[in-house]
């Protein structure tokens, strides 16, 4: 599985690297943390969250369902641009009212923002997500100065760790004069192969320290064994967002496949090749990573829990790969005792096999030159830099500027380091009463979603009783982990920045690769502490809101109940619904992966369901290019769920309290204008497109309209008509939960 939530920032981190990346990406509370089930669910991970969830299953944290960032930060009071300044938990100012909310209700909520804060040049999407990013970056800069500052702080400790890793990272000068030289090893060390035996050992250490060129390995909490972590294999290798990007042959995708084939041919030449090796080797990894992408399985694929579940013992995965040594690999990374793992796309390591046996190995070499490179280029000298982000950043996402250099290495270490950046956020900007008002919350919600549930009319008892029980169950996690991750045994010194993200890699992927085999910790969180994001994780049963979302004004003490449901509580309402969307209705109570729904429950489901995808693939976003319906169900079914929940716990909030208008608006009216401001967004083009196709959350004006254009509680609240266009025809409004 695959994908986040979404959590909506020009961060991203590639499936293909270990650490948190600063270029643009799809943004918008969605990836590589958000890991998105955690491809969808790990794509929730990497897209979504600043940070790396490495070694955790990347292509299935997307299992994760999380991602419901956008929704979360939508409602953002901070400064968007210069000039503009939200001082209200509802800014009339950022309306539109030429339009009818009937019409078009994302308009008339946003209007006047989107109007008036155009994308900035070193993002690739701005949104209300964004102005909350913005705000804990001031914090978490403010707090890694002022560790940087203390030269002499304990070796070990979570000062001396990231405040050296930030004066390294901020070293520029070092930088300039180090240039690749931290990377001579590493060529030194691919230009040794001679036997596949040779390259298996490359690619060994690859996967510890630099990223997962060919395929994958990551610890996984067992889909059919919650209690249990074992070793997983999955597809990887592409340096493009998307397989689509090398299989498509729109002119939109042969032009950015020729801006990679040049941005290769720069790089290869920077490396010391000239101009016809530079041209040859380009060619060969777009031979490689093309026929490692037409294996690959699709995102939507991916969405189904049951088809990237394979578990097999180490001697049927040699049967299955026989031109790779398992036992051998599985003992250099310390994994001897696996005796099972999931290998979650058999058919792409079958033909992972047949190009171990028909790729030339110099041609393999050139494939993890380019692979090193690429992964790297960001943290070197000014040059790389600059050709990394021309390429990632402004071709694929539309940035038009490289981001502050503060900024990208604060997300390196959150991405790397994030419980030790975590203890020292929360302990300036947490407050005990921040998490009590969230609980309260949370718990407000899960009463609705029961009464909810005790009525619905298209679920028998028995399907009934098994999802209480599950509602029931599920872990609450406010704020930050009981539990903190030690570091004992990382080494971060001020000295080569590169080579202190190597080390953290490496340190990182053997603490998760340490957990196949031991019961699953439930204590850990898949995010840290700074994140603005939230995310429902279905293995685990559980919903998580990390300390940088609850934060106004995302829940505004000082708004009105109207407001704070519209917003937090439609948030709240999204991730436990995703407990019970068309992937995480798959798990149990306790995370498991298996069927408790009757059988004829379970098609009512998939009906409603059907009926959700088709409304969401009528919608087209920029061109002649639609929303992909079946990518997006799951989070298109959370929206409506959390929207549904949230209004219901809002009327019993407000049972026998005065009817009050606040600017001539109603509590109902006031409740949705919320949800809506939550999800204004601008995009660059180039992001709109690669969000179409990777991102598993449908564009912000669709998250607005669609879900609210089934309710007849919205259309009672602006006194819309049947005949108006953000009323669907009766017989096509769903109502699921």
């Amino acid at each position: 599985m695959t994908s986040w939530s979404e959590l909506s920032s020009d961060w991203y981190t590639n499936p293909n690297t270990k650490v948190s990346q600063p270029v643009p990406r799809h943004n918008e509370i969605n990836e590589n943390l958000a890991k998105s089930i955690i491809h969808q669910y790990k794509e929730h991970i990497m897209h979504h969250s600043p940070s790396a969830t490495r070694g955790i299953d990347t292509s299935r944290i997307g299992t994760i369902v999380a991602l419901f960032v956008a929704v979360v930060v939508a409602m953002s009071s901070l400064h968007a641009q210069p000039g503009y300044k939200q001082t209200e938990p509802l800014d009339l100012a950022n309306f539109d009212t030429t339009v009818s909310p009937c019409k078009d209700f994302y308009r008339y909520a946003n209007g006047g923002w989107v109007d008036k804060n155009p994308v900035p040049a070193a993002y690739s999407n701005w949104g209300s997500f964004s102005e909350i990013i913005e705000r804990n970056n001031e914090v978490l800069q403010k707090i890694l100065a002022e560790a940087a500052s203390k030269k002499n702080a304990r070796k070990g400790s979570a000062i001396q760790m990231v405040g050296d890793f930030f004066a390294s990272g901020m070293d520029s000068l070092a930088a300039e004069k180090n240039g690749m030289t931290s990377l001579a090893r590493e060529f030194e060390r691919i230009e040794t192969i001679r036997t596949p035996a040779d390259l298996q050992n490359v690619v060994t250490h690859f996967h510890l320290k630099l990223g997962n060129p060919i395929f994958a390995i990551s610890s996984q909490q067992d889909f059919k064994n919650s209690e249990a972590v074992i070793a997983s294999i999955d597809q990887s290798g592409l340096t493009l967002p998307d397989r689509d990007y090398y299989l498509k042959n729109d002119v939109r995708y042969q032009d950015i496949r020729k801006e990679y084939n040049d941005y290769m041919i720069t790089l290869f030449k920077m490396l010391g090749d000239d101009q016809a090796t530079a041209e040859a080797n380009a060619r060969t990894v777009l031979q490689i990573e093309t026929r490692l992408a037409d294996s690959s399985m699709s995102r939507v694929e991916m969405r189904d829990p049951n088809a990237v579940y394979h578990k097999m013992t180490t001697s049927e995965l040699q049967k299955v790969v026989p031109s790779f040594d398992w036992r051998r690999y599985l003992r250099d990374l310390r994994l001897q005792q696996v005796k099972d793992l999931n290998v979650s796309q058999p058919n792409f390591m079958q033909e992972v096999n047949a190009m171990l046996n028909s790729v030339p190995l110099k041609d393999w070499k050139t494939y993890l030159r380019w692979q090193l490179i690429d992964g790297a280029a960001q943290y070197l000298s000014q040059p790389f830099v600059d050709a990394h982000f021309k390429f990632h950043g402004t071709v694929l996402n539309g940035q038009k500027e490289l981001q502050p250099r503060w900024k990208r290495v604060l997300r390196t270490i959150d991405g790397t380091t994030g419980d030790a950046l975590g203890q020292m956020y929360t302990a300036k900007t947490f407050t005990r009463g921040a998490k009590a008002r969230a609980l309260q919350m949370v718990k407000n919600l899960q009463a609705a979603f029961r009464e909810r549930l005790a009525t619905l009319d298209w679920m028998s008892d028995a399907t009934r009783k098994k999802a209480l029980e599950k509602l029931d169950a599920i872990m609450l996690k406010i704020g930050y982990t009981d539990k903190w991750k030690s570091y004992k045994g990382l080494s971060i010194d001020r000295g080569t920045y590169a080579l202190n993200i190597m080390r953290a890699n490496e340190f990182e992927t053997r603490r998760q690769l340490n957990k196949i085999g031991k019961p699953v910790d439930r204590t850990e969180w898949l995010m840290t502490p700074p994140t603005v994001n939230a995310y429902y994780n279905p293995t685990m049963n559980e919903i998580v809101f990390p300390a940088g979302i609850l934060q106004p004004p995302f829940f505004d003490p000082k708004a009105d109940d109207a407001v704070n449901y519209g917003g937090m509580g439609a948030v709240i309402g999204h991730e436990i619904t995703h407990g019970f969307d068309d992937q995480g209705r798959q798990f149990d109570a306790k995370g498991n992966l298996t069927d408790w729904w009757a059988k004829e429950d379970g098609e009512k489901f998939v009906k409603r369901a059907a009926v959700v995808e088709e409304q969401f693939n009528n919608y087209v976003a920029i061109d002649t290019l639609k929303v992909n319906g079946k990518l997006t169900l799951g989070e298109n079914i959370a929206d409506l769920g959390g929207l549904a929940i949230a209004y219901h716990a809002l009327k019993k909030t407000l049972e026998g309290k005065p009817v009050q208008k606040i600017d001539g608006y109603t509590s109902e009216q006031r409740f949705f204008l919320a949800w809506a401001q939550m999800w204004r967004r601008n995009y660059t083009d180039a992001n709109l497109k690669q969000r179409l196709v990777t991102d598993p959350h449908s564009p912000s004006v669709f998250r607005a309209n669609g879900p609210i254009s089934n309710v007849p509680q919205f259309f009672e609240a602006f006194g819309c008509k049947q005949a108006d266009s953000m009323v669907r025809p009766a017989e096509k409004q769903v109502k699921i939960w």
